[in-house]
């Protein structure tokens, strides 16, 4: 019995690396070659697509949106092409994995500013809910809370909340950097998550910064999606969490499975490296539909917003009585003054 457990038990499946790619191909089969053909066509034309509409985007698009819509329609085909490389490459995973984190993360701010900008800028903003408040009772930091008080929308509650996406954009970069340099040392294993190595603490402060960001953009958008509704913010926002939901929490979760076991290992594969893989490729498939609509979704011509009427006047200004002057005469109201 001990030799038959000893012979099942393949050396790759306690193996702490991923295989190198050489070995990956030649373990696969005819159908996982097809597999690997078909996702990596769909990487191709998902590149294509994005291409096609950033080139429509610069002619129509006026400049003052253009790298921002750009940015944002980039996240799905950039995720997809770092999830194809770390599917080719099995030893890249934890490049590719810090490569579509960094861009998403300043994608998160692109996708606040946006909102901004279709309002008409900060200024047009702060005309158009001049009198309002945002709350601030939302996901997916305090959803659970409905008895926060709302903030009035002022300059300074705007410069917070684009803080609150600005900060995920400039930590990720240094805690990937961080990641990195302590990995060339051997501190840094992605797998890793025991309390005494440092992978489970820089991926805890991410996932805080990350959660702070989403819900400064949960925020505005529960603001202005009345407002942008005729912009279809709505399914834009829509997508948007889609690429959050697919790219980090389903991720995380596959990871979490391999790490306990619970996928087990295929050889050469690991159990950790075949999640990787498996998330990889459930990703690849993902962003290419989300390519794909956001093609339909951000192609679309949008008129933009008629400026907002004045909603204030001061006490003192009373509204005069329109004069017209007829034959030498001053007619007030439709009638001569005497």
């Amino acid at each position: 019995m001990e030799r038959e457990a000893n012979a099942t038990l393949h050396p790759s499946c306690g193996a702490s690396e991923p295989p190198y790619s050489e070995e990956l191909l030649r373990s696969l089969d005819l159908p996982g070659r097809f597999l690997f053909a078909i996702l990596t066509l769909m990487t191709l034309i998902a590149i294509l697509v994005f291409i096609e509409e950033a080139v429509y985007i610069y002619r129509k698009i006026p400049s003052s949106k253009r790298s921002i819509i750009i940015w944002i329609n980039a996240a799905a085909p950039v995720i997809s092409t770092t999830s194809c490389i770390g599917m080719w490459v099995p030893r890249s995973t934890m490049f590719t994995d810090f490569t579509a984190g960094i861009f998403f993360a300043i994608v998160i701010h692109k996708f606040l500013m946006m909102m901004i900008k279709e309002c008409g800028g900060q200024k047009m903003l702060l005309r158009r809910f001049e009198n309002g408040r945002f709350t601030i009772s939302t996901g997916p930091c305090c959803c659970c809370c409905p008895c926060l008080p709302r903030v009035p929308i002022t300059r300074q509650t705007l410069f917070w909340l684009k803080l609150g996406t600005f900060q995920i954009a400039v930590f990720r970069p240094v805690l990937v950097f961080l990641s990195i340099v302590l990995w060339t040392n051997g501190n840094y294993v992605l797998y890793n998550v025991s309390p005494k190595g440092p992978a489970l603490w820089i991926n805890c402060f991410i996932g805080a910064l990350t959660l702070f960001a989403l819900w400064a953009v949960g925020i505005m958008f529960r603001k202005v999606r009345i407002l942008l509704k005729c912009k279809n913010i709505i399914p834009k926002f829509a997508l948007y969490q889609f690429v959050v939901i697919l790219n980090q929490l389903q991720t995380t979760i596959i990871n979490i499975f391999a790490t306990q076991k619970i996928i087990p290992c295929a050889p050469p594969l690991s159990s950790t490296a075949r999640g990787s893989n498996i998330a990889q490729q459930l990703l690849i498939m993902e962003m290419f539909l989300i390519t794909v609509i956001s093609r339909v979704i951000y192609r679309r011509k949008y008129h933009d917003l008629e400026p907002p009427e004045c909603v204030a006047e001061d006490p003192g200004d009373k509204k005069q009585t329109p004069k017209i002057i007829l034959n030498g005469a001053v007619v007030e109201d439709g009638l001569p003054k005497v």
